[in-house]
C-alpha cells in the first residue's frame, strides 16, 4: 500500500483553487480564533444554516468586524431566494478580509453572477449545489461569470431527493459536478461534509470522492482538517514516481517514446504541482 502523505503544515498558504480542506464554522462560534488556528486550507464563516434566523443580524455584524480587523476568510451567505441574501452580500461588499463567498442553494448561473456583481465584480463565488435542480443545472452554473468553484451540499441534496448516503447513491451528483467543473474550466469541486463518523470513515469518504475527481472537502470540525488534507494530497510514493519520471523525461530531451508518455507526463506534472503546493516530499 502506498505511503500516505503528511498533512500540510498550517503555516503553508494553499491557494483556494487547490484547497483541500474548507472548515465551515458558524459566525457565532464562541472561539472563532481557534478556527483560524485549525490549519485548514481555507476557512468559511457561516451566515446560513449554522445561524438561527433570529440571530442573522448579529452573525453578520461579527463577520464584518472580523473581516475589517485583519482576519481573512470566506463567508457562506444565504441563498439567492432568501430574504437574507441581499443583506449578507451588501454587508460583505468591500471588506478587506473577504476572500470570497459560498453561495448557498445555487440552482442557476444567474444566481452566481448576480451575487458576484453585487459584491463588486471581483469577489470569487463558490456555488454550493444542494438540490436536484442545482445538480442538473451545474454546467450552466460552472460556466457563469463569477463562478470560481463548485461545491456539493450533500446533506440538503439527500433531503431534496430522498437519496441514501452510500457511494453508489452519491456517485451521480458528485460526478455531475466534476464533469461540469471541467466543462466550465474550474478547479475540481469541493465535496460535502462527512457527518457523525470517525476518522477512518472520513478518510475513506475523502478518498472515494477523490477517485471521482473532487479535490476538496467541507469540514465541520477542526479535528477533520488533517485527515482531509492527508487524504486529498498526493502520497509520498506518488511524488517519488512523478519526480523520477520528470527527471528521466528531461534527461532524454523531453522526447516522447510511446503513446503512454504524454498521459504519464500530465499526471506527473500535476502531482509535482500539488506536492509543491502542499509541501509533500518523497521518502
Amino acid at each position: 500500500m502506498p505511503t500516505a502523505a503528511p498533512a500540510a503544515a498550517p503555516a503553508r498558504a494553499v491557494p483556494p483553487e487547490l484547497a483541500r480542506s474548507w472548515l465551515l464554522v458558524s459566525a457565532l462560534e464562541e472561539d472563532l480564533d481557534a478556527a483560524w488556528r485549525a490549519g485548514a486550507d481555507q476557512l468559511v464563516l457561516d451566515l446560513e444554516d449554522g445561524v438561527d434566523p433570529s440571530l442573522k443580524d448579529a452573525a453578520r455584524a461579527v463577520v464584518v468586524e472580523r473581516l475589517s480587523g485583519g482576519r481573512r476568510a470566506w463567508v457562506r451567505v444565504n441563498g439567492r431566494a432568501s430574504e437574507h441574501w441581499r443583506r449578507d452580500v451588501d454587508a460583505l461588499r468591500g471588506l478587506p478580509g473577504l476572500a470570497g463567498v459560498w453561495l448557498s442553494k445555487t440552482e442557476s448561473g444567474t444566481q452566481v453572477t448576480e451575487t458576484a456583481d453585487r459584491l463588486g465584480g471581483d469577489v470569487p463565488v463558490v456555488a454550493l449545489v444542494e438540490s436536484a435542480l442545482g445538480v442538473e443545472e451545474a454546467v450552466g452554473t460552472a460556466r457563469a461569470r463569477g463562478c470560481f468553484r463548485l461545491a456539493f451540499g450533500s446533506a440538503d441534496y439527500r433531503l431534496d431527493t430522498a437519496t441514501g448516503a452510500g457511494e453508489v447513491a452519491m456517485g451521480y451528483p458528485r460526478s455531475r459536478l466534476v464533469v461540469a467543473s471541467r466543462i466550465g474550466g474550474l478547479p475540481g469541486p469541493v465535496d460535502g461534509p462527512t457527518l457523525g463518523t470517525g476518522h477512518a470513515a472520513l478518510r475513506e469518504a475523502a478518498e472515494a470522492a477523490a477517485q471521482l475527481g473532487l479535490t476538496g472537502k467541507l469540514c465541520l470540525e477542526a479535528g477533520q482538517v488533517d485527515v482531509v488534507n492527508e487524504a486529498l494530497s498526493p502520497t509520498r510514493t506518488d511524488v517519488a514516481w512523478a519526480r523520477r519520471f520528470l527527471a528521466d523525461f528531461d534527461a532524454r530531451g523531453r522526447k516522447v517514446r510511446d503513446s503512454g508518455d504524454l498521459p504519464r507526463l500530465g499526471r506527473a506534472e500535476r502531482i509535482e504541482r500539488l506536492a509543491r503546493a502542499f509541501g509533500v516530499e518523497p521518502r
